[in-house]
Parts: structure tokens; C-alpha cells; sequence
């Protein structure tokens, strides 16, 4: 009977072994699909990411970095406008395109989607409050295109 159980014992072992030497930490293959798919220009990118923020331990695996300082030195709400889930979105989008090490490449592209996100908040005001949130939006947007850096990359303070 020993000699039976001795290769069903060693294939065990090898697969514990194969299983073990897996690393625990490596991300899903698809996050940088996923990463792109939240940090686009559209509202359904921008939904999308609010309803993965909601449920982070949904996405836990991919390591992502979920957080923020919000509109960093910027007030998060200027004048009673609601960007701040705008900033946070925009701040995921520089750390964890500088952690994939292609935070260059896609500077523009977040850029745009916080100029996008901010817009659409400017669209739920008319008249002279819609004119003041866009002029504002457009501030933070010319202000994070000329200024704005990876967290990481900041110069300290």
C-alpha cells in the first residue's frame, strides 16, 4: 500500500510547489485594460469607476491605488461646484499610471477626462452658475495640463 501512495503523495507535493512559487501579488492580466477602461474621457468610463470606488475589495487583486488628496492645494468644491469625486478620479489615474511606469503616455488623456468630469458636473447648473462652474472647470484643467505632476513625482514640500 506505501508504494502506491508514494507517487500520489509526490504529485501532491509538486503541486503544492507550483502552486506556492505562483506570487500572491501579481495583478490580473487585464489591468491595464481595466485602468484604461476607468480613466477615458466618457461618462460611462467616469460611472464605471465610481460604482469600482464604491466597491474596492471587488478589485482588490489588481492592487490598484485608490487614493487621493482630492484637488490637491485647489479647493474640491470652488464656489459650492462638486468636483472633488472629479479629482479623485483624476488623481487615480496619475498614480497608477505612474506605478505601471506609463504615466507620460497618458498625462493628456487624464487630463482631458477631469476637463470631461468637470464639465459634465457644470452641466447640471444653466445660466450665469453654469457659465462660473465651466470657467471654473476650464481653470483646473488649464491649471493640471501646466502644472499637474504624478503625486510621486511632486517636489516635497
Amino acid at each position: 500500500m506505501r508504494l502506491r501512495l508514494a507517487p500520489l503523495l509526490a504529485s501532491a507535493a509538486a503541486a503544492g510547489v507550483l502552486v506556492a512559487a505562483t506570487p500572491a501579488s501579481a495583478a490580473p492580466a487585464d489591468k491595464p485594460q481595466v485602468l484604461s477602461s476607468w480613466t477615458q474621457t466618457s461618462a460611462a468610463s467616469y460611472n464605471a469607476w465610481v460604482a469600482a470606488r464604491g466597491n474596492q475589495g471587488k478589485w482588490g487583486a489588481y492592487g490598484f491605488d485608490w487614493s487621493t488628496d482630492y484637488c490637491s492645494t485647489s479647493p474640491d468644491n470652488p464656489f459650492g461646484f462638486p468636483f472633488q469625486t472629479s479629482c479623485a478620479r483624476h488623481d487615480f489615474g496619475y498614480r497608477n499610471y505612474k506605478a505601471a511606469g506609463a504615466f507620460s503616455a497618458n498625462k493628456a488623456r487624464l487630463d482631458e477626462a477631469l476637463y470631461a468630469d468637470l464639465k459634465r458636473v457644470c452641466s447640471a447648473y444653466s445660466g450665469v452658475k453654469k457659465g462660473s462652474c465651466d470657467s471654473t472647470a476650464w481653470t483646473y484643467y488649464q491649471a493640471v495640463k501646466a502644472f499637474g505632476v504624478s503625486p510621486q513625482d511632486a517636489p516635497a514640500a
